[in-house]
């Protein structure tokens, strides 16, 4: 039997080692495939030979594609955002820009380790578009949502045959630890809303405060608000999507709820409601009848970045410690917390799923007035009779 590896002359007497290997058939054609492969050693040639019938036997081996870094991702985005949020998908394709930049020409069969080491060291010292100063670094929370992402597009195409392994799993993600959340203390809340009564969207401000996102409140219609049960019902978000303002469902099935209304808030909607009502009449025929309960003297619904400014404004008047809009988010919660609602109860006002993640992640400890109670209880506890 004639040996399958050819020793073959080359024009100017270099010797080479060649062999032709079957590797299956094509998925998509079912034609027999062929691959030829050269060698300066009979050894490698021998051992790359044995790698490759060895592997087809297994059905594990990798056959050579052209595509790129790029031209993958693109693929892989269509399904993993198929079925998600727009807001999602927009924060996957954010989180792949900078492997498209930098890494997105290569062959994904190319794609080593090392390459994607240099992804995240150029994230981390010049990587930055917007956010900041242009060409200073990330923080480690993108680069671990960019290595995430690309984590799982390797995944799907090691699972399709397309790499031998996922290089990007090989890499050790920078460390990330979540910036502490400012909030307010009861005194600061009720200086706030007292500041808020005399502004025109005083209802709104007593919503954010209420523990609804911004875009639940922006998205909250007078056909969700019952002013005669005393109950509003959080049904969809208006949302800030690539420069975009949205309407979507809520992020999860326990998002949808129906919350009871205290008497502040009661009769700040009611006061709202009465207002409209007159700025439709003083405007006529140019004022637009949205439906939606937080918009401008026209009916206009408010735009997002707009009401969180607002937000900024009124505390600034308020002369209270600044925080950003979702921090009101996060008052709300811990004061319930605080006053003794069970977290079952908070998480589901909240509209989350899981209790643990509404006590991980929302409720927080005033670093004065809470621990003083700590050291109170502690000194009752340990006081000698």
């Amino acid at each position: 039997m004639s040996d399958p590896i050819k020793r073959i002359v080359l024009k100017d007497g270099r010797i080479r080692y060649r062999f032709v290997v079957d590797v299956g058939r094509d998925p998509q054609t079912g034609k027999r495939m062929q691959l030829t492969r050269t060698f300066d050693t009979l050894r490698e040639a021998r051992a790359e030979r044995a790698r490759m019938i060895s592997e087809t036997a297994q059905g594990t081996f990798v056959r050579p594609r052209k595509v790129t870094v790029a031209e993958y991702v693109d693929e892989w985005l269509v399904g993993a955002t198929r079925n998600v949020r727009p807001s999602t998908a927009r924060s996957y394709r954010d989180a792949l820009a900078p492997v498209r930049e930098r890494l997105g020409a290569r062959k994904l069969q190319d794609l080593t380790k090392s390459d994607v080491e240099q992804l995240v060291t150029w994230m981390a010292t010049a990587g930055r578009k917007r956010g900041g100063k242009p060409g200073t670094g990330l923080g480690a929370r993108s680069i671990r949502l960019t290595l995430g992402r690309l984590t799982a597009a390797l995944e799907m195409a090691q699972a399709e045959g397309l790499v031998v392994r996922n290089v990007a799993r090989l890499v050790t993600p920078p460390r990330y630890v979540p910036a502490e959340r400012e909030t307010w203390t009861a005194e600061e809340v009720q200086r706030f809303l007292g500041e808020a009564g005399k502004d025109r969207l005083h209802a709104a401000w007593r919503l954010s405060l209420y523990g609804l996102r911004r875009g639940e409140v922006l998205g909250l219609r007078w056909g969700d608000v019952d002013l005669d049960a005393g109950t509003l019902s959080v049904r969809g978000a208006r949302v800030l999507v690539e420069g975009r303002v949205l309407e979507q469902a809520p992020k999860t099935r326990n998002g949808v709820r129906t919350l009871p209304m205290d008497g502040e808030l009661l009769a700040a909607l009611k006061a709202l409601r009465a207002a409209q009502a007159r700025e439709r009449l003083a405007a006529g025929e140019a004022h637009e009848s949205s439906g939606w309960v937080v918009v401008d003297e026209l009916g206009v619904p408010v735009h997002p970045e707009w009401y969180s400014d607002e937000f900024g404004r009124v505390a600034n008047r308020a002369g209270v410690k600044r925080i950003v809009l979702h921090e009101g988010r996060h008052t709300a919660l811990s004061l319930m917390e605080k006053a003794g609602v069970p977290i079952s109860i908070v998480s589901r006002w909240a509209g989350h799923y899981d209790a643990a993640f509404t006590y991980r992640q929302y409720v927080h400890a005033d670093h004065a007035e809470d621990l003083a109670v700590g050291a109170e209880m502690l000194g009752q506890l340990y006081k000698i009779n």
